[in-house]
């Protein structure tokens, strides 16, 4: 049985350092406003193990003029999971969640790898790829809801 609910920051990092962080430090894991009470942790589980993690964050992009953001970050599916429709229920989660709170536009940086996953999810690109240190080239991508 597979079901999504709300999880602690630190319960993350189990997920995102395998995936997010691969052979870095576990510290590198915690991203700053992890703990604000206007950032959400949600976790997929399956048979009582967490296998996928998103984090949304209350944070606003001056690049868009909509009022009421948020940012989705370390989005994240362990590898023997991946594939598998977890990561879009996970996103899907997030965009429902954002609709019952009145949110208009949801942001994020994607790797250029799961460009294209987003893409099929009717996120758009907006402006020319990017470096982020220690991570790697990634994309700015939007939605408004």
């Amino acid at each position: 049985m597979t079901i999504i609910k709300e999880i602690p920051s630190k319960d993350t990092y189990i997920v995102r350092q395998p995936i997010l962080r691969k052979g870095k430090p576990i510290e590198s894991c915690i991203f700053e406003g992890d703990d604000l009470n206007t950032t959400h942790h949600f976790g997929l589980f399956e048979n009582d193990d967490l296998i996928g993690i998103i984090s949304l964050f209350s944070q606003t992009n001056t690049i868009f003029a909509d009022k009421n953001q948020a940012q989705i970050r370390g989005m994240a599916i362990l590898e023997n999971h991946q594939k598998k429709g977890f990561g879009e229920a996970l996103v899907k989660h997030c965009e429902d969640y954002c609709k019952a709170q009145n949110v208009d536009l949801i942001w994020f940086n994607a790797r250029t790898a799961a460009v294209g996953f987003y893409k099929k999810m009717n996120y758009q690109i907006i402006g020319e790829p990017f470096d982020i240190k220690d991570v790697g080239e990634h994309y700015l991508m939007f939605k408004k809801l």
